[in-house]
């Protein structure tokens, strides 16, 4: 069995995991959460979102968040940016990195951002460009990509389709994504063959929700299969508002236990992980998702 040697872990729990909060919760707290991960060795945070206070607003402070979190040197301070808007107020606010997301599902696609996966693709040309003439790199998601909420089993054909889109646009990366945490390491399997037929492995990256446990063993399966960059949440952090009773991300404590014991390199500290799952789950009144963190404290 051949392992990737390292691996990247792309912690979205400030952004992912944060959004759906009903309570709202300070800037001070976001930023002692983002210097928190920092501190510990990871070496990408997604910061916050650049979309409407309307429809997400716990990300409304974003721009501010960039301008207050001790950015350490070798480490990537992302944020998602929807479209063309959200880009320019990202790239103001200093964003050296962004995100674009889009479905492989048409049904999730329209309750999502209210509009088919081709028109959402077009609405990234325009910032791709953007991104292009000021140098900022573009990160890609594909949502549904083992399932759906509305519309249930994804074709792995299409989640290849829309992932060469994005590729071909100037993403350099793209996650994809079991927003419903449904998917299984056989089925986990087959999708990274059948996209990796169209798109080289080492483009692609893994986003696993863990709503039925099935998170680590996709990881694993996906290890197996050359993947090398995982997106994971402190604490187990979030879930999705269009899909109801989704779970958070794989908790990053949990995903960094399963590497350790594997032998593979992230250069993070798992203690001080745990220390900053435990410091936001209590901002938040509730107890760590983490099983890692709670087996260990």
């Amino acid at each position: 069995m051949s392992l990737p040697k390292s691996v990247k872990i792309v912690e979205v729990g400030p952004r992912d995991g944060l959004q759906n909060e009903k309570q709202q919760i300070s800037v001070a707290d976001k930023v002692r959460l983002i210097d928190d991960l920092s501190n510990a060795g990871i070496s990408y945070i997604e910061v916050g979102s650049f979309v409407s206070p309307k429809w997400v607003p716990q990300m409304a402070n974003s721009a501010e968040l960039f301008g207050l979190i001790r950015q350490k040197r070798g480490v990537t301070y992302a944020a998602l940016a929807p479209n063309l808007k959200g880009f320019d107020a990202a790239l103001l606010a200093g964003v050296k990195e962004v995100s674009v997301f889009t479905a492989a599902s048409e049904a999730f696609s329209q309750k999502n951002i209210n509009c088919s996966i081709t028109e959402s693709l077009q609405r990234f040309v325009p910032l791709l460009d953007s991104a292009r003439q000021h140098g900022v790199a573009v990160r890609g998601y594909v949502s549904c990509a083992l399932g759906c909420p509305y519309e249930g089993t994804v074709a792995p054909e299409r989640v290849a389709w829309v992932t060469q889109e994005l590729v071909a646009m100037g993403c350099y990366e793209v996650s994809l994504g079991d927003t419903i945490g449904t998917g299984t390491a056989l089925e986990t399997r087959r999708l990274i063959e059948v996209v990796g037929r169209m798109t080289p492995r080492q483009l692609l990256a893994g986003h696993f929700h863990d709503t039925y446990g099935q998170a680590l063993t996709n990881i694993f399966a996906s290890l197996e299969e050359g993947i090398a960059v995982f997106d994971s949440s402190v604490a187990g952090l979030g879930g999705c508002p269009y899909a109801k009773g989704a779970s958070g991300n794989i908790a990053t404590e949990d995903l960094l236990y399963l590497l350790d014991k594997l032998g593979i390199d992230t250069g993070i500290d798992l203690s001080a992980v745990i220390a900053a799952g435990e410091r936001i789950s209590a901002v938040l009144g509730r107890g760590n998702d983490s099983r890692v963190a709670r087996a260990l404290r």
